[in-house]
């Protein structure tokens, strides 16, 4: 038992001279915001090569009803936090966080009008704060559906 407990201090010994010897050395500054943006960007390629607008062409929906009820459950769960009950971007989330948010509904945004648009954001997200929810797991149906809670419910309450 001694000879095995001289072996395992050698060894150790051994390995802690190979690693420096035990010292410490200190780890290099991390530009955590670098990292994370890179992380964001590197989510957002990975969702635009998921990303696959053909399949939008294949669901069928009961009835416009059934789509915008299920959109506004995807909603109520996925997007409010962020950008509020009425999609004016002043969501829990993003007041807490200070998270700048866009308002869905302003005559000047961007995606207004354009579901394809609507429907590739929302899946792939973009590299500032907006996930990439396909990647989280939204179904292409829940992605089609809040896309038309956004463009067919919320923004025609302007």
């Amino acid at each position: 038992m001694n000879r095995t407990l001289a072996g395992l201090l050698v060894v150790l010994l051994f390995g802690l001279t190979a690693c420096g010897g035990g010292e410490t050395d200190e780890m290099p500054a991390v530009d955590t915001e670098a990292a994370l943006r890179a992380a964001r960007a590197d989510s957002v390629a990975q969702a635009a090569e998921m990303y696959q607008p053909a399949v939008f062409d294949t669901l069928t929906w009961e009835s416009d009803n059934a789509r915008w009820e299920r959109g506004g459950v995807v909603w109520a769960f996925t997007c409010q936090r962020c950008h509020g009950a009425d999609g004016a971007g002043k969501g829990e989330d993003a007041v807490t966080f200070d998270i700048e948010v866009p308002d869905l509904t302003a005559a000047d945004w961007p995606y207004a009008d354009d579901l394809p648009a609507i429907r590739e954001r929302i899946f792939v997200g973009h590299e500032t704060e907006m996930p990439s929810m396909g990647l989280i797991g939204l179904a292409y149906s829940d992605v089609d559906a809040s896309a038309h809670y956004i463009n067919d419910l919320l923004r025609s309450s302007e």
